[in-house]
């Protein structure tokens, strides 16, 4: 198990915005790698969510393990595990991608965010400031909150 630093945890007891919560070093796809890309790269890191940049680093969408699992249907329908890779290989991020995500400042309040999520059963939120990617929200972010404000 890792262990949080001393500093971490202040900072997340601390927690007031979106900014102070937040990930702010954000792994991202592009519209075009293959959901094997996605697959793996998920897996790696161990995150759920991922945003999806252009190549001027504007994001377009939101890929999810949840989208991932919808690339599986073909697995349940009768398809084996060869097949789902296959098709992993051929499926690009963007035919499974969200396009239509919520966004939220770095200054917004955690109230706010936290009530966006439950409001609209979102396990995430992109984080723009202006029209630039500034990081991620996630549920996990607010699940580490709550454990540093216990110790």
């Amino acid at each position: 198990m890792i262990e949080q630093s001393e500093k971490g945890r202040e900072r997340m007891a601390g927690a007031q915005s979106v900014a102070d919560l937040m990930t702010k070093e954000v792994v991202t796809l592009v519209a075009n790698d293959t959901l094997n890309v996605a697959d793996d790269v998920m897996g790696l890191a161990r995150i759920r969510h991922m945003p999806v940049v252009d190549e001027d680093g504007l994001v377009v969408g939101l890929l999810s393990q949840r989208d991932l699992f919808r690339g599986a249907l073909a697995r349940a329908l009768g398809y084996g595990e060869f097949a789902q890779q296959k098709l992993y290989g051929i499926l690009r991020v963007k035919d499974v991608m969200t396009n239509d995500i919520l966004t939220i400042s770095p200054t917004a309040t955690l109230v706010d965010a936290a009530k966006l999520m439950t409001d609209r059963k979102i396990g995430c939120l992109v984080v723009l400031d202006g029209d630039r990617l500034a990081g991620i929200l996630t549920e996990s972010d607010f699940v580490r909150l709550v454990l540093a404000q216990d110790d």
